[in-house]
């Protein structure tokens, strides 16, 4: 079992930065692939970023140039450096693992809210 902990959301105007980290604690040997995702009210939850434990990242179409995910194995963490937030950016963002099974683990979510 691979337990996440996310940390760093909050309430940013349009144009700031915010830094999202992530915690994997449990048996974090068996994680591969690491990501955030998100979801705006009444809308499909998204991929943001992901990356895999060689450090290949891969970003949606709407944040690349302005995020940037990354990782440290030996913490077994995984941030997103947020710049140049828009409102469109609102939502709540998750960070979500996948161990060498496949099996997929979530955390609870945070909260990250842009103002124009």
């Amino acid at each position: 079992q691979v337990q996440l902990v996310e940390s760093g959301g909050g309430l940013v105007q349009a144009g700031g930065s915010l830094r999202l980290s992530c915690a994997a604690s449990g048996s974090i040997f068996s994680i591969n692939t690491m990501g955030w995702y998100r979801q705006a009210p009444g809308k499909q939850r998204e991929a943001v970023a992901t990356i895999t434990r060689a450090g290949s990242a891969n970003y949606a179409d709407s944040v690349k140039g302005r995020f940037t995910i990354s990782r440290d194995n030996a913490k077994m963490t995984v941030y997103l450096q947020m710049n140049s937030l828009q409102v469109e950016d609102t939502a709540v963002y998750s960070c979500a693992a996948r161990d060498r099974r496949s099996n997929d683990y979530w955390g609870q979510g945070t909260q990250v809210t842009v103002s124009s």
